[in-house]
């Protein structure tokens, strides 16, 4: 059976996604409210947060903006209390904070080092630790979802911990997967190529084309084309919205070369 398109009527569900004030989230958050479903936006600009709301609310699903701090379980908990007064127990989680800084490892500063780790691996596990409870609880089934990079399958240099960390979502994500096995709860990874989003804004047109020679010259960014966040919301559509009984596992998902001329 095929996957219902990002048009297609499926049963409302209420969802949560993460990072959701720029970029890929707002793509995805937009993509489940065309579904007509209830979508929980969180992350730690407010005024961008509900910016993502009224355009899920335009594309057809209700909406609810929280400021959330992945790194931090306290805020964790807020986002979710809240949440679920709003909306009810988040049947759809999709894990989308991230962040990167980029640079040779010996001079990368400490805490930046800590913050990459916290946002990209320990957020989370603190976000679906906390959302798994209730789901738990009342026997509910529900997807989880996680973002990851192809950096994972493809390591560059100057994103050392960048690497790592989506190397440790993705095990994280493996690691659910079996113990959501005989639950109804259901585990997918999105891992994506490149795409225009708000990922890279601060690092700088220099760094940005020093970058990408250093990757060209170990083969790792063969074209400069780049996908649209719709491409990676039609990902998780796909994943979220596939019939009980199957679940798919890791979704990649990359920009076709330019045309030759």
């Amino acid at each position: 059976m095929n996957a219902p398109s990002l048009t297609e009527t499926v049963p409302p569900r209420t969802a949560v996604v993460t990072g959701a004030s720029s970029g890929l989230g707002v793509a995805i958050a937009k993509a489940l409210g065309a579904l007509g479903w209830r979508v929980a936006v969180g992350a730690r600009r407010l005024e961008r947060l509900e910016d993502t709301a009224r355009q899920v609310e335009e594309a057809g699903g209700q909406a609810f903006a929280h400021v959330l701090d992945v790194a931090d379980p306290e805020s964790v908990d807020r986002f979710f209390a809240e949440t679920e007064a709003a909306f009810g127990v988040a049947n759809v989680v999709v894990n989308n904070a991230g962040l990167s800084h980029p640079g040779l490892l010996k001079d990368i500063d400490p805490a930046k080092i800590e913050q990459e780790i916290a946002v990209n691996l320990t957020g989370p596990a603190y976000v679906c630790r906390r959302a798994l409870g209730p789901l738990y609880a009342q026997g509910l089934r529900g997807d989880f979802v996680f973002i990851s990079s192809d950096a994972k399958r493809w390591p560059r240099p100057h994103q050392a911990i960048y690497t790592a960390t989506k190397a440790g979502l993705e095990g994280l994500a493996s690691a659910l997967a079996l113990e959501f096995e005989g639950t109804g709860l259901r585990s997918t990874v999105i891992r994506v190529g490149p795409a225009m989003s708000e990922y890279a804004s601060d690092w700088g047109a220099p760094l940005i084309t020093e970058l990408v020679k250093r990757w060209q010259h170990f083969g790792l960014q063969r074209h400069l084309a780049m996908m649209p966040g719709e491409a990676i919301a039609r990902a998780v559509v796909t994943a979220v919205t596939t019939p009980e009984g199957v679940r798919i596992d890791t979704l990649e998902v990359q920009p076709e070369a330019p045309l030759d001329p």
